[in-house]
């Protein structure tokens, strides 16, 4: 079975699915979808769309440089059938998967390792530009009208009729 990627968005198109557009020049097309194959009429550029792979991969969002890609690649190439081969192959498919995977993994914590800095300066920037807002404690101890009421109902424990039938 044959699986070929989509031109525009690099999606996996399978058997019987999506869209072949050939061109005057022999140039073939494939498409995952009605999606990817109006855009491509539209002449629009594949990594200048958003959602595509090839936007991912430019702007650093996805991985592009790794050796399990290169196995993706060399699995595609027909080659004689050798039972031996087949297993091995089957088995390294496994392994290369599980790698890939815990690379992906890695790479999404890399890009991810400053957020929560950036989100404190965030934070502390929003405090300082509305710092008017926040009353000091001093203010609040001198003027009591800036405090809310708070009631706290305190419910008080029945004593055990056990231990009262004891005591007597």
């Amino acid at each position: 079975m044959r699986l070929e990627k989509c031109w525009f968005c690099s999606s996996t198109v399978y058997p019987g699915h999506g869209i072949q557009f050939v061109r005057n020049d022999a140039k073939i097309f494939r498409f995952c979808r009605s999606k990817c194959h109006k855009n491509f009429k539209m002449k629009r550029n594949p990594r200048k769309v958003k959602w595509t792979k090839a936007y991912r991969r430019l702007r650093g969002k996805d991985m592009t440089q790794d050796s399990t890609f290169e196995f993706e690649r060399k699995r595609n190439r027909p080659e004689r059938y050798d039972r031996n081969l087949t297993a091995n192959t089957l088995k390294a498919i496994k392994k290369i998967d599980k790698v890939r995977v815990d690379r992906e993994a890695r790479h999404h914590e890399e890009r991810m390792k400053g957020k929560k800095a950036k989100e404190h300066r965030e934070a502390a920037k929003e405090l300082e530009q509305s710092i008017s807002l926040v009353k000091a404690p001093s203010v609040l101890q001198q003027d009591p009208s800036f405090n809310l009421p708070i009631k706290v109902k305190v419910s008080q424990q029945q004593p055990d009729k056990s231990l009262a039938m004891m005591e007597e």
